[in-house]
């Protein structure tokens, strides 16, 4: 039982860090409908961003600042260079925009910062932390503090700012909010910024996690299922979908993959999101669209 819970927690834990990834493109979602693929991509640039900055003498907290004002400014010139101009295009349009945005901005660090791998010290032990037969990494905590506090304050903007309400307003009918007078394009502005900042945290973990490399804008697969799983309108479905995409690759590798010779930790997550597909395909939180024909 003592192991079973290890393993239990310890995925529980690394699913936080999928949750990351995906309240990123749940924030832009819920704002422009619009499943922004280049939320990888801005995950590296972050992180690239910082580490190349702290590797040149500048403090952590200052590198820190500059990251984040960095964040912003790319945030608000994406709502400007590539969705004010497709404000009315087809959806697919607009994803097909965000992937070619994907490899622009891989292609901007790989301009700026080069292409060398950095390792990344957030001054976090990952030393276990023992609970009578039960282990867990002090890293893994300190990343599911983060993701709580971060959670927290997107829930007090979204419930108790006017910018929150406004955001809430567009993501329950937008053509309402804009006759009302709700300046739609400030709004997607401020939500751009938003996902940067989560870009930024997301970055940080995951590059002190697995180092600072081009592959950390693979990441995006791994929020996938937690997405579809969790569904792609709420914040609380990404956390509650990592938490089920963690917990139960890491139960299937340890109980099912010796059966199927290993390796099922790395596809089990899409089988458990096809599944939800098929019978929830909103996901645990997320509305089901209602067309009127």
């Amino acid at each position: 039982m003592s192991f079973f819970l290890e393993v239990l927690i310890g995925g529980l834990l690394a699913g936080v860090m999928y949750s990351m990834v995906a309240i990123g493109f749940v924030l832009i979602y819920k704002a422009s409908g619009v499943f922004n693929f280049a939320q990888g991509a801005m995950v590296l640039f972050a992180a690239l961003t910082f580490v190349s900055i702290t590797e040149r003498g500048v403090p952590f907290a200052l590198a820190l600042v500059i990251t984040l004002a960095a964040m912003f400014a790319l945030a608000i010139a994406v709502e400007r260079a590539v969705l004010r101009p497709l404000v009315n295009a087809p959806p697919l349009s607009l994803f097909l925009a965000t992937l070619g945005l994907a490899y622009v901005l891989e292609g901007l660090a790989q301009t700026v910062w080069g292409t060398q791998v950095h390792g990344l010290d957030l001054g976090i032990s990952d030393a276990p932390i023992g609970a009578g037969a039960v282990s867990v990494s002090r890293f893994d905590l300190f990343a599911a503090a983060t993701a709580a506090s971060l959670v927290g304050g997107l829930g007090a903007l979204f419930r108790w700012t006017r910018a929150g309400v406004a955001l809430r307003a567009v993501a329950d009918d937008p053509l309402a909010a804009i006759a009302v007078g709700i300046d739609l394009r400030r709004l997607w502005a401020i939500v751009w910024g938003a996902a940067g900042v989560v870009a930024l945290v997301a970055g940080l973990l995951w590059g002190a996690r697995v180092g600072v490399q081009f592959s950390l804008s693979l990441v995006v697969l791994k929020a996938l299922p937690v997405l579809i799983i969790g569904g792609f309108s709420s914040i609380a479905g990404a956390i509650a979908g990592g938490l089920v995409v963690g917990a139960s690759e890491k139960l299937a590798e340890v109980y099912v993959g010796p059966l199927v010779n290993g390796g099922i930790e790395t596809w089990f997550p899409y089988v458990l999101a096809l599944g939800f597909l098929l019978v929830k395909p909103a996901g645990l939180f997320g509305e089901r669209s209602i067309e009127r024909v």
